[in-house]
């Protein structure tokens, strides 16, 4: 009847949560403010992140983290209202979109043309006069990778990331 969650240390995704209302995204490369983009760039460095502790021995670590973040995203969208129905299918649809990120980010696929079309397919439409903002967005998160891949591996887990990008 009553499901019991472990209790997680919140730090990173708070952090990551901090980093995904980064002024940088919604004034300069004037992406939309709402729910669903910051769940989005919550994934997007998730993913980083995941990626570079993929490295070590810390995989048990990782699914924990990961189970943290998605589990205080469902309870988000539950404080927005939506029932268990609803609750389950944006989460299922959520994991899809994570998985799709997951897979396709990657240390040299940042870099490549499948990095912008990553982030085109996620935060723009298909214009071409968006080229700029989507060089800027694929700039952030390579030197948020970067900075990330210089941390101690379990400092970076903890949230303990303090990245500042402008």
């Amino acid at each position: 009847m009553f499901t019991f969650y472990k209790k997680h240390n919140n730090q990173l995704y708070n952090k990551l949560t901090e980093l995904s209302r980064n002024k940088f995204f919604y004034e300069k490369i004037k992406l939309a403010d709402k729910f669903e983009t910051r769940i989005l760039l919550i994934f997007f460095h998730l993913s980083i992140i995941l990626k570079i502790s993929k490295k070590s021995d810390l995989k048990k670590k990782s699914q924990e983290i990961f189970d943290n973040v998605f589990q205080n995203i469902e309870y988000h969208i539950r404080e927005l209202g939506h029932g268990d129905v609803s609750v389950n299918k944006n989460m299922k649809n959520l994991s899809k979109i994570f998985y799709d990120i997951l897979y396709n980010i990657d240390q040299n696929n940042i870099e490549a043309e499948l990095g912008k079309n990553l982030l085109k397919k996620y935060f723009f439409t298909k214009s071409n006069n968006e080229n700029e903002k989507i060089v800027n967005l694929l700039e952030y998160f390579k030197k948020f990778r970067n900075f990330c891949f210089d941390l101690d591996i379990n400092i970076m887990l903890n949230g303990s990331i303090d990245f500042n990008y402008r």
